[in-house]
């Protein structure tokens, strides 16, 4: 080992030790990997300079003149009033040089200690109502974003009040604008006699340094804790087209299946959220939940608005038996009525507002059962057949629960492989049980798909893939099975045109698809989106039947793997 005596540095103790590095069999990468560190030239520089404070800091040195600036100016207005030599020219080039000025001003500002802000002096003629007050004169700078304040008149005293800070926003990050806070004077410019919509245009329209006059409120709370509340969004907002807003520009727009942070509900009208993966830090406002409802709740009082969750026909049930999409017991289930638990779910759902649902990022852990996988598909999907595909893949992973039929066995089919058989009064006993998700009546014979089998599935670690109609959501979405609902629906061509498809849902007399199957196909795919796109977690555009079988699969994997965005209730427990 090298030997070091007291006074060496930091630096000179990494060469040393870069030096004495030898390589051996086990450890070649490690000790090769700490050669490269301890020679980076960076990094002796930081070391140098780490050595250099150090002796800075043990010297305690004390300014030899507090205003070397002042004097270089002397100097340098010394040499300008007479002849120069050489060497007092190359002084005067120095002495008048920026770089060198910005130092010396440095070094007056370090030597005096100064290091206070300077601030702009109190105008002189100053309301005597303000004597008693604190006043605080505020100055920010901002680019072309917003200021991140709205503000209001106090129906008490008639004072421009702030009424909300706008998280991430210039008054958010400046820290020196409150809640409560009078505002008194922008940019030199009385507003006490303005209204709020000319104060918010001056605010808006001001670039650059922004100075503000303030009388800060008497209690001022720091309530700017990062909140953990996380919501999806189950309607479309747009915050120009609502007039009800504070303020347009600081509204949050967005889709429904967005996820919001709600950052505050301090106002119990307007939330602050910010969007989920966005970019942009501020937050904005967003409707809270109770203030939707009730505005939702007027307008059907008005007539102006329908619940989405009103149950109606689609075209996709309307047009089962044109399209031949599926010969099984959903082709007779245009009658709801043999099922009398959907018809109340229906019926209570009429009175629930699509606004916010609370969420929280799940991760699966390897003890964890799978999660079920809800296939739903609007007119010419085809959604069974790229279920089965997808299972004849991969047997070993995925799975289908085997539905249950009254009618006769077959002589090639076998108990629990193709279908549960049982008779028509167990079949009736298990419907008054509410076992079945779904079942229905196709040529005088019962089929119904069942919880149990669902739960078969996934109790031998497989990933249950069912192909279900929308309404049965309603009894998959609970904390046993947390189901992924996956929309696919087919591509549509925005030009209504005949071509011929193998995989065509419905077909005139030529076997080519008319206009007619489109306009319902398209129909069938917005309604469905319209009525239950909420419940959704992904969209599958089908192209055809290859390209899908492979997105399937891919959101299969992604979802086994990557955290998703689940209901709070799921998780609790």
């Amino acid at each position: 080992m090298p030997v070091l005596s007291p006074t060496t540095g930091l630096h000179e103790m990494l060469a040393l030790l870069t030096s004495q590095l030898h390589p051996e069999a086990n450890h070649k990468e490690d000790l090769v990997f700490l050669r490269e560190v301890f020679s980076e030239r960076s990094l002796s520089y930081l070391m140098k300079i780490h050595v250099r404070l150090r002796q800075f800091q043990l010297q305690s040195p004390t300014p030899v003149f507090h205003s070397a600036s002042c004097l270089a100016e002397d100097v340098a207005e010394e040499l300008q009033n007479g002849p120069l030599e050489d060497d007092e020219r190359e002084l005067l080039t120095l002495l008048t040089t920026p770089h060198v000025k910005a130092v010396l001003t440095v070094h007056d500002t370090v030597a005096q200690k100064n290091f206070e802000p300077v601030l702009p002096p109190l105008p002189d003629d100053l309301d005597d109502e303000l004597e008693e007050e604190s006043v605080k004169i505020v100055r920010l700078v901002k680019n072309k974003e917003p200021l991140g304040a709205t503000i209001r008149r106090d129906e008490v005293t008639g004072a421009v009040v702030v009424a909300r800070i706008m998280r991430g926003g210039a008054a958010d990050r400046s820290g020196l604008v409150h809640v409560g806070d009078e505002l008194r004077e922008v940019n030199g410019n009385l507003i006490i006699h303005k209204r709020p919509e000319e104060i918010s245009q001056i605010l808006s329209q001001s670039q650059g340094s922004i100075t503000l006059k303030i009388i800060p409120a008497i209690k001022e709370e720091d309530r700017f804790s990062e909140s953990k509340v996380y919501l999806r969004a189950l309607f479309d907002y747009t915050p120009y087209e609502d007039k009800a807003t504070p303020c347009q520009e600081a509204g949050l727009p967005f889709t429904c299946g967005d996820i919001l942070q709600v950052v505050s509900q301090d106002d119990p009208t307007w939330w602050q959220a910010k969007r989920v993966g966005d970019s942009n830090l501020r937050a904005g406002l967003v409707p809270s939940r109770q203030f939707q409802e009730r505005r939702l709740l007027y307008r059907m009082k008005m007539g102006t608005h329908q619940s989405p969750k009103s149950p109606r026909a689609t075209p996709c049930e309307q047009s089962c038996e044109k399209a031949g999409l599926r010969r099984s017991f959903r082709l007779s289930r245009k009658d709801h009525q043999d099922s009398t638990k959907e018809s109340h779910l229906a019926e209570s759902a009429e009175n629930e507002f699509l606004i916010y649902e609370e969420v929280t990022l799940h991760q699966m852990r390897p003890q964890d059962k799978p999660r079920l996988v809800v296939l739903i598909g609007s007119l010419g999907a085809r959604i069974n057949e790229l279920k089965q595909k997808v299972i004849a893949e991969n047997p070993h992973r995925y799975g289908v629960a085997v539905p249950h039929t009254t009618r006769p066995r077959k002589s090639h089919e076998k108990e629990g492989v193709e279908y549960h058989f049982i008779s028509k009064q167990a079949f009736e006993a298990d419907i008054q049980s509410n076992k079945f998700i779904e079942h229905g009546e196709y040529k005088n014979n019962q089929y119904g798909t069942s919880l149990e089998s669902i739960r078969s599935v996934l109790a031998r670690n497989k990933v249950c893939l069912v192909d279900v109609q929308p309404e049965a959501l309603k009894v998959l979405r609970t904390a046993e099975f947390k189901p992924y609902v996956v929309f696919v629906k087919p591509r549509i061509p925005e030009i209504c045109r005949q071509r011929s498809s193998p995989t065509s849902p419905g077909r005139g007399d030529n076997g080519h698809i008319t206009n007619e199957d489109l306009q319902d196909m398209r129909q069938s795919a917005e309604q469905m989106d319209q009525q239950y796109g909420h419940l959704v977690d992904r969209v599958l555009v089908k192209e055809d039947s290859a390209s899908a079988c492979v997105e399937l699969r891919n959101i299969l994997e992604r979802l086994e793997r990557e955290p998703q965005w689940v209901p709070v209730s799921w998780v609790r427990s």
